[in-house]
């Protein structure tokens, strides 16, 4: 049986565009790979009668509602009351998860739990209570009239816990059948042009089905299958992905990981190397996203940021005569600035970045987009040369930081560096 879903953001500093509903986003993620169709984002302010009108719209077109926010110990936090008004639920008090946060004030906050917090203990009868081990407010799910309707709090976190602990289970318990999908990731080729490749297949296929994304300077292709089992499933990916793998060739490099940074992390690993930064333009984003994730320490081993010729001079040891003769924003430069970031960390290669970032050239008149990445390694050092175009600052920032991963995954897997 296909599902169809609705999201409902309950949280007035939402509407004021205060914080970004990010819980929204992954919660459709989520959902996409269960393979349960979300047809409706809705945000509502803290207002039980908007939420009403929200709840009363939902159920007759969703037979699937999640809510976030609202959950808290506060006057305004009406989640759970208006909800279980809306549905004929009477509210339960539950006295051991009342002791749960009791537990949790006391072991992770370090102070007395405020009485305001005992309605947080209450609950919609019949329901399943979902825990929260990373804050005070759990959430719960029930269903009424063929809708199930699920209550997570606002905060990502905490969102983001529960929905990997609790949701994903128990919405994979209301069909019989297992979706499986897997993510092939690329980098180097624009959405249309992937999408022209792939046409044919695409519009073929209904199970398994095979989808586009674009990211930034990044084309996901997600293949979902849906069978009896996961061995059955991944039976019906295989080909998928093999086929994918072959007609895309080198722009493919890497299968359910995050982005490039993982994909060079992991080959890193594999193969026991370590890796160093030197960049200019992009700010320290290249080190960012590597230390961003769980084991970077093993092969990341530092890095500059020198923005400034003195330093680039000075820190990294690019020749002064360099610097003269072709300037900040050369191949040259970035050579030698990768040369320097591998001799003064120790590792075994290093990476590095100078360009225009803008929004307006150079000192020497160096166009806005114009960027070089160099690469220093055992057997020598390689440079991409690129024209990223008049973009904006952040665009180039990032484009750049996926470029030096790209320059980086590339050595790693014996491929051409441009």
């Amino acid at each position: 049986m296909s599902h169809t879903a609705e999201i409902i953001a309950v949280g007035t500093e939402l509407l004021l565009g205060n914080i970004a509903n990010t819980n929204a986003q992954a919660i459709s993620q989520s959902l996409s790979s269960l393979g349960v169709n979300v047809f409706w984002h809705t945000v509502v302010g803290d207002n039980p009668e908007r939420l009403r009108e929200a709840l009363d719209i939902a159920r007759r077109r969703a037979d699937i509602i999640i809510t976030t926010g609202g959950l808290g110990p506060t006057y305004d936090d009406l989640t759970k009351q208006t909800i279980s008004a809306a549905f004929g639920k009477k509210l339960v008090f539950h006295p051991d998860i009342l002791e749960d946060i009791r537990r949790y004030y006391a072991s992770a906050l370090h102070v007395p739990m405020p009485e305001s917090n005992a309605q947080q203990a209450e609950f919609p009868e019949d329901c399943e209570i979902f825990d929260n081990p990373v804050g005070t407010a759990p959430g719960c799910a029930f269903e009424s009239g063929g809708v199930h309707v699920l209550m997570l709090p606002g905060p990502p976190h905490e969102m983001t816990t529960m929905l990997r602990r609790h949701v994903e289970p128990y919405l994979r318990r209301l069909s019989q059948e297992v979706i499986l999908s897997h993510d092939i990731m690329t980098f180097g080729m624009g959405e249309s042009s992937v999408e022209a490749l792939l046409r044919d297949q695409m519009e073929k296929m209904t199970n398994p089905t095979l989808a586009t994304y674009a990211k930034p300077s990044e084309v996901r292709l997600r293949a979902t299958a849906k069978a009896a089992t996961q061995a059955a499933a991944e039976a019906m990916l295989a080909p998928v992905v093999a086929e994918v793998k072959a007609l895309l060739g080198p722009i493919v490099y890497g299968m359910d990981v995050s982005g490039l940074p993982e994909a060079c992390l992991n080959m890193l690993k594999e193969k026991k190397l370590t890796f160093a930064t030197a960049e200019s333009c992009t700010g320290g984003q290249i080190a960012e996203r590597i230390t961003a994730l769980p084991g970077a320490s093993q092969v990341y081993r530092g890095g500059v940021v020198s923005y400034w010729t003195s330093v680039k001079n000075a820190v990294l040891g690019v020749p002064q005569e360099i610097l003269d003769q072709h300037g900040a924003v050369s191949e040259e430069t970035a050579r030698a600035m990768a040369d320097g970031a591998r001799r003064i960390t120790g590792a075994d290669i290093a990476v590095s970045v100078t360009g225009a970032a803008g929004p307006d050239p150079d000192e020497r008149g160096t166009p806005v987009g114009i960027v070089y990445i160099g690469l220093s390694t055992p057997e020598g050092t390689h440079c991409r040369s690129l024209n990223l175009g008049k973009r904006r600052r952040d665009r180039i920032q990032n484009l750049a930081t996926n470029h030096a991963y790209d320059v980086i995954r590339r050595y790693l897997s014996n491929l051409p560096i441009n």
